[in-house]
């Protein structure tokens, strides 16, 4: 069994910053690409921010220039840096990793969410 814990959310001012990390933990053989989706009230779940286990990075337009994504691979956790932040970024964010587990079965978990509120 797998599972992916979140942390980091909470309330910030516009401008202000937040970092949030996802950690995998359980029976894990590897780890392929994580990312971070948000989910706004009354809108549809959509992609912030992705990462494979190279290190190579998407972003949502609306996003770039102001969120770095990142992981620690010995950790098995996944982080996502967000300055600048707008009163649009708020959300529940959601971690998402693709995970082949020790019995070699490979799927895509989510994570519980974590709140962001952007608000003076």
């Amino acid at each position: 069994q797998v599972q992916l814990v979140e942390s980091g959310g909470g309330l910030v001012q516009p401008g202000g910053s937040l970092r949030l990390a996802c950690a995998a933990s359980g029976s894990i053989f590897s780890i392929s690409s994580m990312g971070w989706y948000r989910q706004a009230p009354e809108k549809q779940r959509e992609l912030v921010a992705t990462i494979t286990s190279g290190g190579s990075t998407n972003y949502a337009d609306s996003v770039k220039g102001r969120f770095t994504i990142s992981r620690d691979n010995a950790k098995n956790t996944v982080y996502l840096q967000m300055n600048n932040l707008k009163p649009e970024d708020a959300a529940v964010y959601y971690c998402n990793a693709g995970v082949t587990a020790l019995n070699r079965v490979p799927y895509r978990l989510w994570g519980q969410g974590t709140q962001v509120t952007v608000s003076s």
